[in-house]
């Protein structure tokens, strides 16, 4: 497999279902806004169960800053709906059953097997700005996929 998708490259584009059963195209979503693009291994696992709590306790200054956070792993659509009804998450899950879209993003496995946890910020001409692999310090991580989206908002406005 090659290197997998890097600061620079055209983020790949993709449609799945989101936890209220609809179909959803990333660059719809880009074509919007700036996107955070957020992979993590499963739901209800306490890393991801921190780092969906951060996303959601950070929403609205994403929203401010003109971002919309997406969440995507394998569970399937029902368990995603279960797990953003449980924890409030306000933002979309998508449900990538059988990895297609993980594979296409080239995101490394953490120790070989879990399905790893990286972030990608995506400008709004599609081109990833940002790469996070955020196994550990979650709430670091989700400080600097801010950060990034508020420059990307200024040179927008520049």
């Amino acid at each position: 497999m090659g290197r997998g998708v890097a600061v620079g490259d055209k983020a790949p584009d993709f449609t799945l279902r989101s936890q209220g059963g609809e179909l959803v195209r990333l660059h719809d979503r880009v074509e919007q806004r700036i996107v955070v693009l957020y992979f993590y291994p499963k739901d209800e696992t306490r890393g991801c169960t921190a780092e969906a709590c951060a996303f959601r306790d950070s929403h609205e200054v994403f929203t401010d800053a003109g971002a919309e956070v997406i969440g995507v792993s394998s569970d399937s659509v029902d368990k995603h709906a279960s797990f953003a009804g449980k924890h409030s998450l306000p933002f979309t899950l998508l449900s990538d059953e059988g990895g297609d879209v993980r594979k296409s993003y080239g995101v490394p496995a953490s120790l070989g097997l879990i399905p790893g946890r990286q972030t990608y910020v995506i400008d709004r001409s599609g081109t990833v700005r940002h790469v996070f692999n955020s196994m550990t310090n979650i709430d670091r991580h989700v400080n600097d996929a801010l950060d990034v989206v508020r420059q990307l908002q200024a040179e927008q406005a520049a």
